[in-house]
C-alpha cells in the first residue's frame, strides 16, 4: 500500500492505481499493461504502456521455442518494465535516461541555442546533448511560451511540462533515428515554416497550437520497423488499423492517450477537445509516405490554380499538412554536416530491420532499402533525395518562395552532390553511376534566415 501511495505521488501515470480527479468515485487500475485511458469523447485512445513492443521469439521455429506468446502477454511484458524503471528508483538505482540537473554552464548554453531557435543550421544534436537528453521537453516547451501559447489558452505549465516528459519518454531512444532527437528536430522545423511570412501573417493561436503538438507526437511510440514489416508479421497494430497507415494511426492515437491523460486542454470545452484531436490526426496522418504522391498532386494542383487562400481554415490546414511533412523528411536540407547524421541514423535503423538482426534472421524477406549487402547509404539518400525530397520542396518553394526556401533547396543540391561523390568513390569510377542523379553546381548558398 506504501508503495502504492509513493507511485501515485510521484509517477501518476506509473502508479498501480490512479484515479480522475473530475470523478473520485472512478478508480482505475493501471498493472502490467492493463492500462486503458478512458475515453468520454470520440474514439478510444490506445492503451497506455502498449507501445508496438516487438518480440521476435515468435519467429522461431516450433523446435526452437514451443511457447505461443499472444499480443496481451507482449504488452505486459512491456508494462512491467515501465513498473520496473519506476519501482527501482525507490530502491535508489539509477533510471536510465532520467532527467540528471545541469550545471549552469550547460544551461546557459542550452538557453543561449534557444535564442537561435529559428535558425536553419540549428543543431538538434547538440541541443540534445546540453539539455542532457531531454532537447524535445526543453525545445517544445520554449516555443509554447515564444509564441505565446501558454497565456492564450491559459495553460498549467505543470500540466504542460508533464504532458512532454510523458510525450519524450514514449519516444524508442533505442532507434537510432525515429527517437525524440528526430521530434525535437521536426518540431524546430515546423517552428521554422510556421514564422515564415505568408504563414506567420494568417495562422492563428490554434493553428500554431495543433502545428507543435502535432510535430512533437508525429512519430510517436514509433517500434523502429516500418508498416509492411508490422503488417507482414501479424502485428497486432497492423490488425487493428487494417494495414493502412497502421504507425501514423498509432502515433495519433498515442498522443491523443497522452493529452487526456495529462489533463492539459481539461478546461476546454469537450467540442473544443474533440476538434483538436481529430485535426492533429489529420496533421500526423498527412506524413504517412505512402500518401506522398497524393498530397503532392493537391498541392501543386492549387499553386498551379492560384487558389490557395490562408484566410480558409481548410486552406490553411492543407497547407499545415504539407509543412509537417516537410518538416518531417527536411534532414536533406540541413547542412552537410546534420543531414550526413540523420542519413547514417535513418540507414542504421533500416539495416537493423532488414539484416541479420531481424528479417533475414527470422527468414521473413528482406525489404526494400533495408539490405545492407546490396544498400548503401549514398544509393539510398540519392534516391530518397530524388523521388521524394526534391519534389515536395520544390512545390514549397513555389508556395514560399523566400529565403528559407532557397537555402533549403541550396542545401539539398550540394547534399546530393556530395552522396554522388561518395557514391563514385564506392564504385571505384562515375561511369556506372545513374545518369538521372545529376550534380548541381551550385554557387554560394544563401545566407541562412535569421528568425527568432
Amino acid at each position: 500500500l506504501l508503495l502504492t501511495c509513493l507511485n501515485y505521488t510521484f509517477f501518476q501515470r506509473r502508479g498501480a492505481i490512479s484515479y480522475d480527479s473530475s470523478d473520485q468515485t472512478a478508480l482505475y487500475i493501471r498493472m502490467l499493461g492493463d492500462v486503458r485511458v478512458r475515453s468520454r469523447a470520440g474514439f478510444e485512445t490506445e492503451r497506455r504502456g502498449s507501445h508496438p513492443y516487438i518480440d521476435f521469439r515468435i519467429f522461431h521455429s516450433n523446435s526452437e521455442i514451443e511457447v505461443s506468446v499472444s499480443a496481451r502477454n507482449v504488452r505486459r511484458l512491456l508494462s512491467f518494465q515501465r513498473y520496473l524503471r519506476s519501482s527501482r528508483f525507490f530502491r535508489g538505482i539509477t533510471v536510465p535516461n532520467s532527467s540528471n540537473i545541469l550545471d549552469d554552464d550547460y544551461n546557459g548554453q542550452a538557453k543561449c541555442m534557444l535564442e537561435k531557435v529559428g535558425n536553419w543550421n540549428f543543431d538538434i544534436f547538440l541541443f540534445d546533448r546540453l539539455t542532457n537528453g531531454n532537447s524535445l521537453v526543453s525545445l517544445t516547451f520554449h516555443l509554447f511560451n515564444l509564441h505565446g501559447l501558454i497565456e492564450h489558452f491559459q495553460l498549467d505549465t505543470m500540466k504542460l511540462r508533464r504532458f512532454l516528459v510523458m510525450v519524450q519518454e514514449d519516444y524508442h531512444s533505442q532507434n537510432p533515428y525515429h527517437n525524440a532527437v528526430h521530434a525535437a528536430d521536426v518540431t524546430q522545423a515546423m517552428h521554422c515554416y510556421l514564422k515564415e511570412p505568408k504563414l506567420s501573417k494568417s495562422l492563428t493561436p490554434w493553428d500554431v497550437l495543433l502545428s507543435l503538438i502535432a510535430a512533437a507526437t508525429h512519430d510517436l511510440d514509433h517500434p523502429g520497423v516500418n508498416q509492411p514489416f508490422l503488417i507482414k508479421t501479424n502485428h497486432y497494430l497492423a490488425t487493428l488499423y487494417k494495414n493502412t497507415s497502421v504507425l501514423e494511426n498509432h502515433h495519433w492515437r498515442s498522443a491523443v492517450g497522452l493529452l487526456r491523460e495529462s489533463g492539459l486542454f481539461a478546461h476546454m470545452s469537450l467540442e473544443n477537445r474533440q476538434l483538436m484531436e481529430s485535426q492533429i490526426g489529420d496533421l500526423i496522418l498527412a506524413t504517412d509516405i505512402s500518401q506522398q504522391n497524393e498530397y503532392l498532386s493537391m498541392f501543386r494542383s492549387h499553386l498551379d490554380r492560384g487558389d490557395l487562400c490562408l484566410e480558409n481554415a481548410n486552406h490553411r490546414h492543407f497547407i499545415l499538412q504539407m509543412a509537417l511533412k516537410c518538416a518531417d523528411i527536411c534532414n536533406p536540407c540541413r547542412t552537410w554536416e546534420l543531414s550526413k547524421q540523420w542519413s547514417e541514423k535513418v540507414t542504421e535503423e533500416f539495416f537493423h530491420q532488414g539484416n541479420c538482426d531481424i528479417e533475414k534472421k527470422y527468414h521473413l524477406g528482406v525489404s526494400p532499402l533495408c539490405d545492407r549487402q546490396t544498400e548503401t547509404i549514398a544509393n539510398i539518400q540519392i534516391g530518397f533525395m530524388t523521388y521524394l525530397v526534391e519534389p515536395l520542396f520544390g512545390e514549397w518553394a513555389r508556395f514560399s518562395n523566400t529565403r528559407l526556401s532557397q537555402t533549403m533547396l541550396g542545401h539539398l543540391g550540394l547534399n546530393k552532390a556530395s552522396w554522388k561523390g561518395v557514391q563514385r568513390e564506392q564504385l571505384g569510377s562515375g561511369d556506372d553511376v545513374d545518369p538521372t542523379f545529376e550534380e548541381m553546381d551550385s554557387d554560394i548558398l544563401p545566407q541562412e534566415p535569421r528568425l527568432s
